[in-house]
């Protein structure tokens, strides 16, 4: 597998680079798409052939039998993350986004609050919004670049009527891995509060060197209000396949869930359950391995071209290959960064407002893209900003 190579997915009906002169002003025969979460890479060789199998077959009926993909599931919790996994706690949303809009309906009522650590992954308060919960907004501490929870502050917050906390584990946009301190001061915090957890970790493979990512569902006592959410889709970029996991240890928790999904007619799509049944394997963990020092590459790169513009700050990444740069040291308004960004520099990102307090001063970049494209796009930043060198 070669990350270098570059692939044309313009006009493929891929969001990321054939919506992004809609909503960013972007031209895509001249700029670069940097915002939706996706790679710009080819999946490993062992969901290819597992899809190429369903189209030599040629016959796509209804899928029966998920055996070997709950086995899967439960062999890559155990071996890469440690965490002990049964089949029938698993249950298969159409992503994560569509597990989460489950857990809020499931779990809470209209006018319920909702809590959110900000600046944090835009769905989520768009799903609460829509389901008429209320958003609560925990903003979290900049110290000195890396953000640090504020507890304190959040227990002064509460008014009793959250039921909710939805955890982004690890951190999306920030790129934080949660010590083992952190998530018990979470649990903690839950607990008082008598919230449910919601913990989406979906960017749980995507750890830098140096890094270990920590299963909430591996703090202890918090079982009977816990809701892990995981997927094959961030790791081996197929977000088209649209499978997530809702896995639930407690019985009632999973009762209430299983029966919401039967009242909602939801089933899975096959060709994404044969996808994450490919992936979760020996070849999809080696393919893995050869991706985190190529992002951790790229992240150097970045950072290294972008903290170099003076008034730019990238955050450093422990996971994820989403760079969170902040622009308040350049003194400039929002709507002038980003236009600089936009039209200057010919890139489209995520705006950091859309991510809720504390995203203001922001922007999202993806370096999941051949070195050549970051190499590039670090060189549009520098001309766009040059007058601040």
């Amino acid at each position: 597998m070669s990350f270098d190579e570059i692939i044309d997915r313009r006009g493929s009906h891929c969001v990321k680079w054939d919506m992004m002169e809609q909503l960013y002003g972007v031209d895509p025969q001249n700029g670069i798409a940097m915002w939706v979460a996706d790679m710009d890479f080819r999946p490993p060789a062992c969901i290819q052939e597992a899809v190429k199998a369903v189209v030599d077959h040629g016959v796509y009926g209804y899928f029966g039998d998920d055996s070997k993909y709950r086995a899967a599931i439960c062999w890559w919790m155990e071996n890469r993350h440690g965490w002990t996994v049964e089949p029938d706690w698993i249950f298969t949303t159409h992503g994560l986004v569509n597990g989460t809009a489950m857990c809020v309906d499931t779990y809470t009522e209209p006018g319920d609050g909702i809590v959110l650590m900000t600046p944090v992954y835009h769905a989520f308060a768009k799903v609460i919004r829509a389901a008429d919960r209320n958003v609560v907004e925990c903003e979290m501490v900049n110290a000195d670049g890396r953000y640090e929870l504020d507890i304190d502050a959040w227990d002064a917050q509460m008014t009793g009527a959250e039921k909710m906390l939805i955890l982004c584990s690890p951190h999306n946009p920030g790129g934080r891995v949660w010590t083992r301190a952190e998530l018990q001061a979470l649990a903690a915090f839950a607990k008082r509060h008598e919230l449910l957890i919601v913990s989406d970790e979906i960017h749980h493979d995507l750890v830098m060197p140096g890094h270990k990512h920590i299963p909430m569902a591996q703090i202890e006592g918090i079982t009977d209000r816990l809701i892990m959410m995981t997927a094959t889709t961030k790791t081996f970029n197929i977000a088209g396949s649209h499978v997530g996991n809702v896995i639930i240890e407690d019985p009632d928790l999973r009762a209430r869930f299983g029966a919401r999904m039967m009242a909602l007619g939801l089933s899975p799509n096959s060709f994404g359950l044969f996808m994450a049944t490919a992936a979760y394997t020996p070849a999809g963990a080696e393919w893995v391995d050869q991706l985190i020092p190529y992002l951790a590459e790229n992240a150097r790169l970045f950072d290294e071209g972008i903290n170099g513009i003076p008034g730019l700050r990238s955050m450093s990444l422990e996971s994820t290959y989403l760079a969170w740069v902040d622009f308040a040291g350049t003194g400039m308004e929002m709507e002038e960064f980003t236009r600089r960004t936009a039209e200057g520099a010919g890139i489209a990102v995520n705006h950091g407002p859309t991510f809720g307090k504390g995203g203001a001063d922001f922007l999202r970049f993806n370096i999941a893209a051949p070195r050549a494209v970051i190499e590039d796009a670090v060189s549009r930043m520098q001309k766009a900003f040059g007058d601040l060198q």
